[in-house]
């Protein structure tokens, strides 16, 4: 009888080889636990980034409607101060303004926000600008040199239903101090004749002397020879 020369392994070796090549050959299965659940945090994560972007769009919209017709709502007088506060600020006169110039025509407005919070006015209705292409040629390795990115400007249209929305729910007693502090020159908490004569010279009114104090006369009930902030209060709430 012949007999073989090769040695005969324990079945279980053979056993377990049979294992290995069966798992081995068999196609890899990539729904395992840990890669489902990347799979799902990066389209959770998708979902979340796009469903904020609608409600922030919505925000926009829903902020741009009201200004539209809180615009409506005002006095022409107050159409007309948001207008000549933008124009006075828009240097370039391109009917859009920047950062700094967004700032200080919202300062003339009587409102004098902080720089986040101008910021976060650019990035939800501002427009990029429109910078002239690069003329440096690419460097050595082929690259583009960095541009940084564009500027955020606000329209005019933007700023007006903005600077409405803001003054429709502004305090009547805060336009009324402000106005006060139009004619307080010096900050000194009262109005005086001198006030009243600097006023109206500078709106061209013709107005005597003896009108001017009479006008303080009439609302002075404290008898100081001025009008006080509670007092002129008291005259434009009537």
């Amino acid at each position: 009888m012949a007999t073989s020369n090769h040695p005969t392994y324990p079945s279980r070796y053979t056993t377990g080889l049979g294992r290995a090549g069966a798992s081995s050959s068999a196609p890899q299965n990539f729904n395992t636990p840990a890669y489902g659940a990347t799979g799902k945090t990066a389209q959770r994560i998708e979902a979340d980034r796009l469903e904020a972007q609608r409600r922030e769009r919505e925000e926009r919209e829903r902020i741009m409607q009201a200004g539209q017709n809180q615009l409506g709502e005002l006095s022409e007088e107050q159409r007309e101060e948001i207008v000549e506060a933008f124009n006075l600020f828009d240097l370039d006169q391109d009917k859009h303004i920047d950062y700094h110039e967004l700032k200080v025509a919202m300062k003339a407005l009587g409102f004098d926000l902080p720089k986040a919070e101008i910021h976060s006015i650019l990035q939800a209705h501002g427009v990029p600008s429109n910078p002239q292409p690069a003329s440096k040629p690419k460097n050595p390795a082929g690259q583009q040199p960095y541009q940084p990115p564009p500027r955020l400007l606000l329209p005019l249209a933007s700023f007006q239903t903005l600077m409405a929305a803001r003054i429709h729910a502004r305090d009547p007693k805060e336009e009324i101090l402000r106005a006060f502090d139009l004619f307080d020159e010096g900050g000194k908490g009262s109005i005086t004749v001198q006030d009243l004569k600097r006023v109206a010279r500078e709106l061209g009114e013709g107005l005597q002397d003896e009108e001017l104090e009479a006008m303080i006369e009439e609302f002075d009930m404290d008898g100081d020879g001025a009008i006080s902030r509670d007092e002129f209060v008291g005259i434009c709430l009537g």
